[in-house]
């Protein structure tokens, strides 16, 4: 499988999504649904919440397919 990964921003934050390591443990999108929705392409709206409440829903991912750009 190709280890593709797509970024989004909102000029505060970037979210980085690596398919290939998601799980589907669906914390993402039950977490903060207004953020994160699979049922709409694409399925990360950067815009849909605060920066601070992106980087602590993200921090929650089990597989780390979703990171935040140049933590650690």
């Amino acid at each position: 499988m190709e280890d593709i990964s797509k970024e989004y921003t909102n000029g505060e934050v970037t979210v980085v999504w690596q398919p290939h390591k998601c799980i589907h443990s669906t914390k993402c999108w039950k977490g903060l649904g207004e953020v994160f929705n699979p049922r709409i392409k694409p399925w990360i709206n950067i815009q849909g919440a605060e920066s601070e409440n992106i980087v602590n829903q993200v921090h929650q991912c089990p597989s780390g397919a979703l990171t935040i750009k140049g933590e650690a």
